[in-house]
């Protein structure tokens, strides 16, 4: 199993910006440690982010390193003990150290955590090792742990929670591994379709059931002929009936710009009134529009997306509405129109797709990264 990729939770307005993963991991990871030790009041972001990187470079035992001094009370600990334990699980998995691996999981269990984010990658992490039943035994530990003993599991209750994305990742996980089992299907299958319907945007009129997205059949072939099979999949949702032509989302979706790195400092430069309302710089506009999203979630919200805004596109978009791209209306029907014709994501993306962001890595991994909240 591949690291976890994260981003920070806090911005440090005083220092640099977190380097991003476009040149070596290992010159990342140092340069994080570098900067941990000019800021400390941004250490564990900073650590987290270096183990991350030292585990892509296939540094595993630096990266574990990092992740026991950050468990370390001597050292300050960290404000999410069980999710950095969970990373160190991992970790320890893709070093090949597979008896520190389970007994570090087993004492993981024993003390009976309640972080949903945490439960859930130690599942994912026996998931990923094919080792099918012990996944779904972490993924029902899990959602009785965060939930609470004796507190029923329903749609409801799990949109209740504080954290409720994560808690329905773990139903929705636990569905997976049973439908690859062959269990047949319970109570708790049946609150992960609600779950799962609830927070679909359909394409051409419908919404794909969980039974189908997670048939034994179709997740081998994705994992024996990925490129291919996700192609044809997403031909399969974006192709119209008529031609091939692409049909536009569900228009009633709430769309939340994201402006990438280059158009966020374009931005800056044509309209730095407008980009006040989006961060000092692009990993805070990243947090906040991940933030956002999960906030309307929460809120009940369905059918939520992201649009990819540009410079250009708001500006022409304007010019023909009459409106000023500095105007929050202006952009709020620009994000609009991009729902309307279908130039936006759905979110959230599945937990092992791409992630909104462009950032190439796995959503899960990057923006749905349970320490990006």
């Amino acid at each position: 199993m591949s690291s976890k990729h994260r981003t920070g939770a806090r911005s440090g307005k005083n220092r640099p910006s977190t380097p991003l993963p476009t040149i070596d991991d290992a010159t990342v990871a140092r340069e994080c440690e570098s900067l941990a030790e000019e800021h400390p009041e941004d250490r564990e972001e900073l650590l987290l982010e270096a183990a991350d990187a030292w585990n892509e470079a296939g540094e595993y035992d630096r990266a574990i390193t990092l992740y026991e001094r950050l468990l370390d009370p001597e050292n300050g600990g960290v404000a999410e003990p069980d999710l950095v334990d969970a990373y160190r699980i991992g970790t320890l998995w893709d070093a090949g150290r597979d008896e520190e691996a389970r007994a570090a999981a087993d004492a993981f269990r024993k003390r009976h955590p309640r972080h949903a984010g945490a439960w859930n990658f130690v599942a994912e992490s026996f998931e990923s090792r094919d080792e099918t039943a012990t996944a779904a035994g972490w993924f029902t530990a899990g959602v009785t742990h965060a939930l609470g003993a004796g507190t029923p599991v329903t749609a409801d209750t799990v949109e209740g929670d504080p954290h409720h994305f994560d808690v329905e990742m773990l139903v929705i996980g636990r569905h997976r591994v049973r439908r690859l089992l062959g269990e047949p299907h319970e109570d708790w299958d049946q609150v992960a379709d609600v779950l799962h319907e609830r927070r679909a945007t359909p394409f051409l009129g419908r919404v794909r059931p969980l039974d189908e997205m997670h048939d034994p059949l179709l997740l081998k072939r994705m994992a024996e002929d990925a490129p291919e099979l996700l192609e044809a999949e997403i031909a399969a949702l974006t192709d119209g009936l008529t031609g091939g032509r692409r049909q536009a989302r569900d228009p009633h979706s709430t769309c939340v710009l994201y402006w990438p790195a280059e158009e966020f400092a374009r931005l800056r430069g044509h309209w730095p009134k407008a980009a006040e309302a989006y961060g000092s710089e692009h990993g805070e506009h990243r947090r906040r529009v991940e933030d956002t999203l999960r906030e309307l979630s929460e809120e009940g919200a369905t059918h939520l997306a992201v649009g990819r805004a540009s410079v250009r596109g708001l500006e022409t978009y304007a010019a023909g509405d009459g409106g000023s791209p500095d105007a929050p209306a202006t952009r709020s029907a620009y994000a609009a129109e991009l729902a309307r014709t279908g130039q936006v994501a759905d979110w959230p993306p599945p937990r092992n797709g791409p992630c909104w962001c462009g950032s190439e890595r796995k959503y899960k991994k990057c923006c749905g990264n349970p320490a990006f909240q």
